[in-house]
């Protein structure tokens, strides 16, 4: 099927998608299912508003445990779909929710949409700059719910300390931290190898220039490979540089520096496993970000964590020791002045809760595909000052970097002929 006949079937299926009465359970998929994909079919399934029809991947090895975590909350085994046009081809599917490599976030996204699907994407929203915006032109053209899954926008006590931010209780704000700080493992070298039995590794590199199936390319180790994936920068970074921006109130920055490389792992990997970068914005405010992953002992007693400095104290916003997540409050002499946690209801619930009541009265949900779109700009960008070793420029309304031909074209990618392929790329 190629992708005009598969636009031109799936674009009628929008025009008539099924109309969701307040009392309705939403009738979910959920495409990718290994890892992060399983984890949220498990907790769907212990939802009253979610009704998951299908588990979609293309490596058919990992449906069993993903349908045995869905079983065991629900007692219902969804059936297992390899191929996502069917998924999107139905018209009964309310929404999908994608939890695929980084570089299908876009594709499967914009044919959502197309498709007249609400969409739950996870971060970070794309492979590639130019594929964000198009995800957010997408979405408004097709009047679609899009989510991204940065579920500090729906987390308590990050509302809370947000809050507290913006009502001044800090003073004015200059300057948010955001870090990175723990160990991964190093992935060794391997060789390319057959496809595994199973697998459509064909669809599983989608459009996405192709490479021979390798195991250091493959399930997770696929985030080190500028390929499919964007370094620990999107992987885990962009949760912390979200409430960092959202802290400061800012948009995109003016100039973004610093470095990244590899210093420690000696392996496949390509992305960097140490970066500093410093984004400024209008306004003279600055958000700094470190990650180090090649350590046990993290940072101000976090693994990941953000600090907001004002002219009157600072807040912290993370979660220490591994308890429950939570945010404290400094005042100017660097006394403790407050300290709360959240409860044990975590923060995905939380997040989806939001999603199925913006599907439900179509509003923007906490983590709009917009927002969730500024603030992978930041991995995106700092991604490129990483590759390029240079500082950059950035114009926020042209979405493009400033005299710099190189570091410009990394904003955006090449594809392959393939029915995923986005258009207007």
């Amino acid at each position: 099927m190629n992708r005009r006949f598969f636009v031109k079937g799936i674009s009628g299926a929008a025009l008539v998608s099924r109309a969701v009465a307040a009392g309705d359970r939403l009738n979910v998929a959920v495409i990718g299912i290994r890892g992060r994909g399983r984890s949220i079919a498990a907790s769907l399934a212990g939802m009253p508003e979610a009704n998951i029809t299908a588990l979609c991947d293309v490596d058919e090895n990992v449906y069993p445990r993903a349908a045995k975590a869905v079983e065991e909350r629900n007692g219902k085994r969804p059936p297992f779909v390899k191929d996502p046009r069917r998924i999107l081809d139905d018209r009964s599917v309310d929404a999908v929710f994608i939890a695929t490599p980084d570089h299908w976030h876009a594709p499967a996204t914009l044919l959502a949409c197309d498709a007249g699907k609400d969409v739950y994407v996870e971060k970070p929203a794309s492979h590639n700059l130019r594929e964000g915006r198009l995800m957010v032109e997408a979405a408004r053209r097709h009047q679609r719910v899009v989510q991204v899954g940065t579920q500090s926008r729906s987390r308590p006590s990050t509302l809370r300390a947000i809050g507290h931010v913006h009502a001044g209780r800090i003073g004015r704000v200059l300057m948010a931290k955001a870090w990175n700080v723990q160990l991964r493992e190093n992935i060794g070298h391997k060789n390319d190898s057959p496809v595994p039995a199973g697998v459509d590794f064909e669809t599983w590199t989608g459009p996405a220039p192709f490479l021979p199936f390798n195991e250091n390319r493959f399930h997770y180790t696929w985030h080190w490979n500028w390929n499919y994936g964007t370094g620990d920068m999107g992987n885990d970074g962009v949760h912390q540089m979200d409430i960092a921006r959202w802290a400061l109130g800012v948009g995109a920055p003016r100039r973004v520096s610093g470095m990244g490389r590899k210093l420690f792992f000696d392996d496949d990997q390509q992305t960097p496993d140490t970066m500093n970068i410093t984004f400024e914005f209008e306004g003279g405010k600055a958000l700094l970000f470190e990650m180090r992953i090649w350590n046990p002992y993290g940072l101000e007693g976090q693994d990941n964590g953000v600090a907001v400095y004002g002219t009157e104290g600072s807040v912290q916003i993370g979660r220490w020791a591994k308890q429950s997540w939570g945010f404290r409050i400094y005042d100017r002499s660097g006394k403790l002045a407050h300290d709360e946690t959240d409860g044990q209801d975590g923060p995905e619930l939380h997040h989806f809760r939001n999603f199925f009541a913006s599907v439900r009265d179509r509003t923007r949900p906490h983590a709009d595909i917009e927002t969730g779109h500024q603030s992978t700009m930041l991995c995106h960008l700092g991604n490129i000052v990483a590759r390029t070793g240079r500082n950059v420029r950035f114009d926020g309304v042209k979405e493009a970097i400033e005299g710099d031909h190189e570091a410009n074209s990394l904003l955006r990618r090449e594809y392959r002929p393939h029915w995923a392929a986005p258009k207007g790329v």
